[in-house]
């Protein structure tokens, strides 16, 4: 789930402890100087991991890496995890670059992601038109550059659909069948239930969620405001946006069958 500042880090790590589930905290390479850098972010998670005594398992990933030197400043902090976006060049281009992550995040022990095609949409200044990712290019990104997880674009977009999703399952089967990483699912607000299962069971083991805290998050805030329009203390506005985080982030967790995951993912 990406945060967008200290009470997304504070929400989703509530709703993670309560639903025992693991979590990967993510942050989008655009949002990072509005946020404080890299190693401010990593401290802050960190930090708030420790003085809320979160016991579950917490990752902290790079979401759309801009350039290899970005994701090299993201590994080079303590990163658990970095995604270098090179859906925008040619795949030549994409396997060059992504290679070179792949290389450096090795050798410190960091899993790096890598995207074919482009996921529609809008969301923290990224912008795209939908394009199915080739699967001829998925197992070439694969093989060539021995990345750890793939992000094929197959029809979700960021931020809010227009109409419904139309996503493309029968790509899933056969990129499945042809890779031997994980895959990702990028723009999962607004898809429903039923696809998101499907998505799950043809290979997504990461699921990325933005749009739809956010939304939330925004409705809460604004509801508070409209409700007490003499209110000013601080908290009093913030604590109920925190607590609209904390519920879909939970709602997240369940759909996705990560609540009560804990101890299975110490023992493997």
């Amino acid at each position: 789930m990406n945060i967008n500042g200290l009470i997304w880090i504070e929400g989703v790590l509530k709703a993670a402890e309560n639903q025992q589930s693991p979590i990967i905290i993510g942050t989008t390479d655009k949002n990072i100087e509005y946020l404080g850098g890299y190693q401010f972010i990593l401290n802050t998670i960190k930090n708030k991991i420790q003085a809320m005594e979160i016991t579950v398992p917490v990752l902290i990933h790079l979401d759309h890496g801009l350039s290899v030197e970005n994701c090299k400043r993201a590994i080079d902090v303590g990163y658990d995890s970095v995604m270098f976006d090179g859906s925008q060049l040619s795949i030549e281009e994409n396997i060059k670059q992504t290679k070179k992550v792949v290389e450096y995040g090795h050798q410190k022990g960091v899993l790096v992601e890598g995207e074919v095609g482009a996921v529609g949409g809008e969301e923290d200044g990224l912008i795209g038109q939908v394009r199915y990712a080739d699967i001829n290019e998925c197992v070439a990104l694969v093989k060539e550059t021995q990345l750890d997880t793939l992000a094929p674009a197959l029809g979700s977009v960021h931020g809010k659909y227009q109409g419904e999703p139309n996503l493309g399952f029968e790509e899933m089967k056969i990129i499945r069948n042809k890779v031997d990483v994980p895959l990702v699912l990028h723009g999962a607000s607004g898809i429903s239930n039923y696809d998101l299962q499907r998505a799950i069971k043809l290979g997504h083991a990461k699921i990325n969620f933005n749009t739809e805290i956010n939304m939330s998050w925004t409705k809460k805030l604004r509801d508070t405001l409209e409700d007490d329009k003499d209110l000013f203390n601080p908290q009093k506005i913030l604590k109920p946006s925190i607590q609209a985080i904390e519920q879909t982030a939970e709602k997240i967790i369940k759909m996705c069958g990560s609540n009560n995951q804990n101890e299975v993912f110490i023992q493997n």
